[in-house]
């Protein structure tokens, strides 16, 4: 069979690479062309664009490359009816997978979309047309199943990925003390910095979160760095000669850190079930926010809050992200044990309402046993 996926930000492509690992398992003669990134292209997925050229977030920045994304988007239908696909696969990305998705239903191409638009925070509209399009919807956060019952949609929740991903780096041969070895770490603690992986994220979070750097000498700072920018980059918005740059490793920094200053996003749930302490960190244009906080329903911001349904780890978020607020929160995660228990105590209950790990498997297996039917 041949397949198109499309997935158009760094964790989509992680979690796209892993569905297409499995479905080369159930399908040994799959073909796989689509829009992604590295991990995708190590899976054997022949990208014909990169996550590179598409992570546009935010009402100002998707406006300010208007004409970039409609190009994409024409490119790609181009390219979906060149290729012609048995099916479509989806990953997250639904301002540009939904458009796409009414084109490929029009053309009578079966649609399978994987982790769900977030209609449970704002733009309830989209289940009507996702309904008419989608040949079926997989969703990898438990509370969705029952939300999209109540608004007459079945969808299939097998849980959520990240176990997969974490499981699989756990099992494998990644070594602690190898690791701190690499980087010159392991005589202190370490304190993990994830600024995010779009240009917009770095440039408001990382300057904040390395502010603290030279405050806390007695801890290692290390920033998970991603390929897509370069070192000099990152550096311009660290505020300390002393900081630790890691690219690409971020599982394997968050597995020995002691505490974590986490930019809101798939990562603030990946540190929790790495068991690390955390605050929430998130800015955007004003213009957005004020956009954001009209349209959405929910409380929180940050994936752990959101499933645990209150505040477990703190957000900080718009005028509460300043280096004073920052630093009060960092004492806490960091020296307050009691603090830090509660915390993992509530880890262990996220953890317990993701269910099992299997999700990526049991997913392509459903995909491919719909096609060959």
């Amino acid at each position: 069979m041949k397949y198109y996926i499309i997935a158009g930000e760094l964790s989509g492509d992680k979690h796209a690479a892993l569905l297409v690992r499995y479905i080369k398992q159930y399908d040994k003669d799959a073909v796989i062309r689509g829009f992604g990134g590295d991990n995708m292209q190590n899976e054997g997925v022949q990208i014909v664009k990169h996550i590179k050229e598409l992570a546009f977030m935010g009402f100002l920045e998707v406006a300010a490359h208007l004409r970039e994304v409609l190009g994409n988007i024409s490119f790609c239908k181009k390219d979906i009816m060149s290729f012609a696909p048995d099916c479509m696969i989806f990953v997250d990305y639904p301002g540009f997978n939904l458009r796409i998705a009414e084109f490929t239903h029009k053309k009578g191409i079966k649609n399978f979309y994987y982790i769900s638009p977030q209609v449970w925070a704002w733009k309830k509209g989209r289940i009507k047309t996702m309904k008419r399009i989608l040949d079926k919807l997989y969703v990898i956060l438990p509370f969705e199943k029952p939300f999209y019952a109540n608004h007459n949609m079945q969808v299939e929740y097998y849980g959520n990925p990240l176990l997969d991903e974490i499981s699989i780096f756990k099992t494998s041969e990644n070594n602690k003390e190898k690791f701190l070895k690499e980087y010159s770490l392991g005589d202190k603690p370490i304190v993990a910095i994830l600024p995010g992986s779009r240009k917009q994220e770095i440039k408001k979070m990382l300057p904040v979160q390395s502010a603290l750097i030279d405050k806390y000498p007695q801890f290692d700072f290390v920033i998970a760095c991603v390929d897509s920018f370069d070192e000099e980059y990152y550096r311009q918005y660290i505020r300390s000669k002393n900081a630790h740059l890691v690219f690409n490793r971020t599982y394997d920094i968050l597995n020995v850190a002691h505490s974590g200053m986490i930019t809101s996003g798939t990562a603030t749930l990946e540190t929790a079930l790495f068991d690390v302490p955390q605050c929430v960190c998130y800015k955007t244009s004003k213009i957005s926010y004020i956009i954001g906080k009209y349209v959405a329903k929910i409380r929180f911001i940050s994936l752990v809050n959101i499933i645990l349904k209150h505040e477990t780890v703190k957000e900080l978020l718009q005028s509460l992200w300043n280096e004073d607020d920052l630093d009060k929160e960092f004492r806490k995660i960091t020296f307050d044990e009691n603090y830090r228990h509660k915390m993992k105590d509530e880890y262990s209950l996220l953890r317990s309402q993701l269910g099992n790990a299997g999700a990526s498997s049991q997913i392509a297996k459903s995909i491919t046993e719909k096609l060959f039917k």
